[in-house]
């Protein structure tokens, strides 16, 4: 009788074992997906504001024609990978064209700050003083909801892949997540915004 019980009791742990991992594995997910619905709310934010920016600058910038619409071809291909990762942030394909469709948007704003620099007229505007300053903060809140989407990438890709955890992961397939990484140097650093 006393190996039944014994082998019972195994059994009862292993399969409670298997409960628990397989729901942290799971609330870890849910973690990195809901950091990942943060990012994009800013990043929406950010596409809306981006046209009036355009339109704003159109009227100063008349000759500038190519960069503006430089500016709107990254935004829309920025926006259309963004809904294809907010679909499944756990797809690093997705986060890779959300990513590199990003860097384009931020050299393309990048070049329309420099280029408005030689329009004080544009600088002066009200208009685009807020634009530019709504701007700025949408990005402080995209670096800092970036952050916190790596953070929790960072814990559910590390339970992930510790022992015994790592058992349930290949048995479940709880594929890792992708972080949201700048690839190039020069799209680490935010556009400077100063009008």
């Amino acid at each position: 009788m006393v190996p039944f019980f014994v082998s019972l009791g195994l059994v009862v742990l292993l399969v409670g074992f298997l409960i628990t991992a397989y729901n942290k594995l799971v609330l870890l997910r849910n973690r990195f997906k809901n950091a990942f619905a943060q990012i994009d709310v800013q990043l929406k934010r950010r596409y809306d504001l981006i046209p009036n920016l355009v339109e704003t600058a159109k009227g100063y910038m008349s000759h500038e024609r190519e960069t503006l619409e430089a500016v709107i071809q990254a935004r829309n291909q920025a926006l259309s990978a963004g809904k294809l990762a907010a679909q499944n942030p756990a797809d690093g394909n997705a986060m890779a064209g959300l990513m590199g469709a990003e860097g384009a948007l931020t050299g393309a704003l990048g070049k329309l700050f420099a280029l408005s620099e030689a329009y004080p007229d544009l600088k002066a505007n009200e208009n685009m003083m807020q634009l530019t300053e709504e701007l700025t903060s949408t990005e402080n809140k995209i670096s800092f909801a970036r952050q916190a989407y790596n953070d929790s990438v960072t814990a559910y890709n590390t339970q992930r892949e510790v022992f015994p955890t790592n058992i349930v992961t290949n048995m479940f397939n709880f594929s890792a997540a992708t972080l949201f990484e700048i690839e190039n140097v020069e799209e680490k650093v935010a556009p400077k915004v100063s009008f």
